[in-house]
């Protein structure tokens, strides 16, 4: 053994050859964390201490290649001062390009994902040999910053400036195919073939036939372009990227600078080029957002996980009433491989559930993320029922039959009545009590809320919602369910609009307090957009549905009187009233025309505005930070009591619930995180500015106890 570590070791293979091989002991992947970075540059110091040694393969322990970096590492690093952080920075650089200098031929064999730091480690070697079952990438952007290891200095030397510029500014992972058609590797070989071709490579290497250090030098140089090539590539891709990015996420175009600054010079200076970059986009409130997502994201996941083991295994679900929503949960049940049951008790229900299945599978066939034979086996996996006959074998069913508590319940009673004993009953309510519901079961303990978002192919959150009587293993078989169907779970207790709708609504509050003092909804739209939502309280109210809303907003006013009751007449009352019910009859806030891919399109129309004047009670002028602190207040109080009241159990799944709920702007990082990056007591002092709006603008006692302590939801 010429080194031996705890995440690396290298060994001797033959004829000279050794493996360097990352297997990061107990750990399930390998990552760079500071424990690897320091282990690489010593094997890479034993290598090139030891005259035997004439060729290096590398290769992994593990499934994986290399996943990237640490980025629990990140968040204390990015607190460092910016010299500091950039001489770190630096410091690693030196090890790739240590690596990278060796005077002997060098071949990654890319086994599984490799992505950020693992792809970097790759592209400092002269070869990469690719399993067909690997793929790679540098995903850096998605987490607000760029690729730190050298990989905006190598990746445009080896597959050219378009490529690499295209593979940075998108984050997306590589199959093997691809990466080999732009020449980031330079074989791709069946898995089990994999370590035999890499040996393979390197000895060809060794005896000459290859010339490894002709390979290796275009990395070393300047890019080249010349100044006009160079002015089009980067220009060009600069104004594409920031239109798909968008003004809120600066890392894709800062990426594409960086590129063009270290264009002219060598590798040594270009890394310098990059590193400066890479602190500055680092110390951005985006990339604190996205990473402290990503983080929540990881501790979800490890909290899905508690629940394994009290699940039952689901081998057919159910759902109850087809139409849209049904033939949603039934196309992602399906797709995913697990076979369901829809049931209707009209004809053209299941006929239109079975359309929007079809609808949704011929979509991912024709976009080529299906094969066709896929399709017809996942529409097999549909079966349609009038009936209850077949419901003998159902593990899970999923009642979704219109929002009304009184046919639920019947629903569910008789559901109950011919289901096996242990099946596990869920009902995909927005807003109705699950306790009140399970008042009509015999075995309330086998169910649970299962409440998914529209459309259902589309957002990943499903609410699983604990009612007063659901058992463990309700809970722990609609979690392990929603998670086969590629769904994210968050657990949350009862209570009116449970997490996601509970906090929706006092944003809507806002909403209707601005409307009745005559502030233009098209201006509200256009700021909460630029604020960073998808799409403004006008235009979400009118997809939503306004009778759905109207609904919505009486069930929480009764829920929660103090502060969700209001007096009088409001915009939903008028847009109600007037038969305005927004997307599903064509005219709500706006009215809809289809463009010409037959999709609803919204354009301004005179009499919502006329349908709206009754509801003003004065005029008063608000500037647009007004407009956004009248809508952001009161949802983010409420997303504070619902970790008060214990609706969801850590501020990770409160925020994580809106973002993958209801589009809260990822790079602002949630309500909660939104309310750190203001200053827990400065958002209280901005709280109490509004005080006069009513009990939505009231901090609770405990908001404000954190404030005077200096606390902070996270970190």
């Amino acid at each position: 053994m010429i080194y031996e570590g705890k995440a690396i070791t290298v060994k001797a293979l033959e004829g000279g050859i050794v493996e360097l091989k990352f297997d990061l002991k107990g750990e399930s992947v390998n990552k760079f964390n500071r424990l690897t970075l320091n282990e690489l540059r010593d094997a890479v110091v034993a290598i090139k201490d030891d005259a035997s040694v004439k060729g290096v393969v590398v290769s992994s322990g593990k499934d994986v290649f290399i996943v990237g970096a640490d980025i629990t590492e990140f968040v204390d690093n990015f607190q460092l001062p910016d010299e500091e952080l950039m001489a770190g920075n630096l410091e690693a650089n030196k090890i790739f390009s240590a690596f990278e200098d060796l005077e002997v031929p060098t071949v990654a064999a890319i086994n599984g994902i490799a992505l950020g730091g693992g792809l970097e480690m790759c592209l400092a070697a002269d070869y990469r040999v690719m399993s067909t079952e690997a793929k790679i990438g540098l995903p850096e952007v998605k987490l607000g910053i760029y690729p730190g290891f050298g990989g905006t200095v190598r990746l445009p030397r080896i597959i050219g400036t378009d490529n690499a510029i295209e593979w940075i500014a998108s984050g997306k992972e590589n199959k093997a195919e691809d990466a080999l058609k732009v020449g980031a590797v330079d074989a791709v070989i069946a898995p089990e073939l994999l370590q035999a071709g890499a040996l393979d490579l390197v000895k060809r290497a060794i005896a000459g036939e290859l010339d490894f250090k002709a390979k290796r030098q275009p990395k070393l140089e300047k890019l080249k372009l010349n100044a006009i090539e160079q002015m089009m590539a980067f220009e060009t891709a600069k104004g594409f990227v920031a239109g798909q990015a968008g003004p809120n996420y600066p890392a894709p175009v800062e990426a594409i600078k960086t590129i063009q600054k270290a264009a002219n010079f060598g590798r040594d200076k270009a890394l310098e080029v990059e590193a400066a970059g890479f602190v500055k986009l680092a110390k951005t409130p985006v990339a604190a957002s996205l990473i402290g997502l990503f983080l929540n994201d990881q501790e979800l996941k490890k909290k899905g996980k508690l629940y394994d083991e009290a699940a039952k295994d689901v081998k057919l679900a159910a759902v109850l009433g087809a139409g849209i929503m049904g033939g949603g949960i039934a196309y992602q049940s399906a797709v995913k491989g697990t076979p369901i049951l829809m049931k209707d008790i009209r004809e053209e229900a299941i006929q239109l559930g079975l359309n929007e299945a079809s609808k949704l599978l011929d979509k991912r066939v024709s976009r080529g993320k299906l094969p066709a034979a896929k399709m017809a086996q996942a529409l097999n996996a549909i079966r349609p029922t009038l009936s209850y006959g077949d419901f003998a074998n159902v593990d899970i069913v999923v009642e979704a039959v219109v929002e009304n508590p009184k046919v639920k319940q019947a629903v569910l009673a008789e559901v109950e009545g011919v289901v096996k004993e242990d099946a596990i009953l869920t009902s995909n309510t927005s807003t109705i009590s699950i306790s009140l519901l399970a008042k009509a079961l015999k075995r309330p303990e086998n169910f649970c809320g299962m409440h998914f978002f529209n459309p259902v192919h589309m957002m990943p959150l499903v609410e699983v919602i604990r009612g007063e009587k659901s058992g463990e293993t309700a809970i722990a078989t609609t979690v392990a369910y929603a998670k086969k169907m590629g769904k994210t779970p968050i657990v949350v207790n009862d209570c009116p609009g449970f997490l996601v709708n509970r906090v929706l609504f006092p944003y809507f509050g806002g909403f209707s307090k601005l409307l009745g003092f005559g502030v233009d909804f098209v201006r509200i739209d256009k700021v909460m957009e630029r604020f960073g939502w998808p799409m403004g309280p006008a235009y979400l109210s009118d997809v939503v549905g306004i009778d759905t809303g109207h609904h919505g907003r009486d069930v929480m006013a009764e829920g929660f009187p103090d502060r969700m009751a209001v007096e009088g007449k409001t915009a939903v009352d008028a847009m109600y009233e007037a038969n305005r019910l927004g997307q599903k009859n064509g005219k709500g806030f706006y009215a809809y025309e289809m463009d010409k891919r037959g999709k609803p399109k919204k354009v301004t129309d005179p009499v919502a505005y006329e349908v709206l004047k009754p509801i003003v009670t004065e005029q008063r002028e608000v500037t647009d930070e007004d407009i956004i602190n009248f809508m952001m207040i009161p949802l983010c109080l409420e997303t504070v009591r619902c970790l008060e009241d214990g609706i969801v159990s850590t501020a990770a799944e409160a925020d994580m619930g809106l973002i993958y709920g209801i589009g809260f702007p990822p790079f602002r990082g949630g309500a909660l995180r939104y309310i750190d990056s203001i200053g827990v007591a400065e958002f209280v002092a901005l709280a109490d500015k509004y005080a006069d709006l009513g009990a939505l603008y009231h901090p609770t006692a405990k908001l404000r106890e954190m404030a005077k302590n200096g606390q902070k939801f996270f970190g």
